[in-house]
């Protein structure tokens, strides 16, 4: 086959095949005698097998998994897989623990705060916690409290006011500091709590689809690995 041949097949250019070939992507190819690269069944397995494992891993990722598999370095290859899996479940659990907070949390919102800034100490005195806990949950992320320009003192806003409630009521839920940021941080990128549910929703399909493509991948290159071992001399 010629470049154009393994090409069209996925919808990419010959030049596009050419540049996988060079990046190690295919396996080895042979030249014509007038210097024309000839692929063959074991090309086009290795190009299914990378645009599969692409949709999972992403394009670097995929390179690398290629690269050590035509090299004979399955462990690497399979290293590389293996870390992927791991972080996705990772990630599972970091949605599953934002959902389960916002399960969590009352069905009345943290009252507004109207007028000026409050101190830290109002704050404390507001929620029933101590000044440093508040200090605590700016540590760790939990808070992003303004800075008065003139004193250098913090200051909380609505939204600091909004976070602080949350944190509170899920810290007597037994939600750890770490659990509280994480759902505070998906809170904010959401947008409020209405569009985090929607957010979550959005989000465990992304994981749903990402597992589908690492299943896909695997499988691709399993296929190209069963021919390899046929063809080997």
């Amino acid at each position: 086959m010629r470049p154009i041949d393994l090409a069209r097949e996925h919808g990419l250019s010959a030049q596009a095949v050419r540049n996988y070939d060079d990046a190690g992507i295919l396996p080895p190819s042979e030249r014509s005698e007038t210097g024309y690269r000839r692929y063959t069944p074991l090309h086009a397995q290795a190009l299914h097998a990378f645009l599969a494992l692409r949709a999972g891993h992403g394009h670097q990722r995929a390179v690398e998994i290629m690269r050590a598999t035509n090299r004979g370095d399955t462990e690497s290859a399979y290293r590389l897989i293996d870390a992927a899996h791991v972080a996705l479940v990772a990630e599972r659990d970091t949605r599953t623990e934002v959902a389960a907070a916002l399960g969590a949390l009352s069905t009345a919102a943290p009252a507004q705060l109207r007028g000026r800034p409050l101190t830290v100490g109002e704050l404390a005195r507001r929620l029933g916690v101590h000044p440093a806990t508040l200090r605590t949950w700016e540590a760790t992320g939990i808070l992003r409290p303004e800075r008065d320009r003139a004193t250098g003192y913090r200051e909380y806003g609505p939204e600091a006011v909004r976070d602080a409630g949350i944190a509170r009521q899920l810290r007597h839920g037994g939600y750890r500091l770490h659990q509280v940021a994480r759902f505070l941080d998906a809170l904010r990128e959401a947008g409020g709590a209405d569009a985090l549910s929607a957010f979550l929703d959005s989000w465990q399909d992304r994981l749903t689809t990402r597992s589908r493509h690492l299943l896909a991948g695997a499988a691709r290159l399993d296929a190209y690995l069963s021919l390899l071992d046929r063809v080997k001399p």
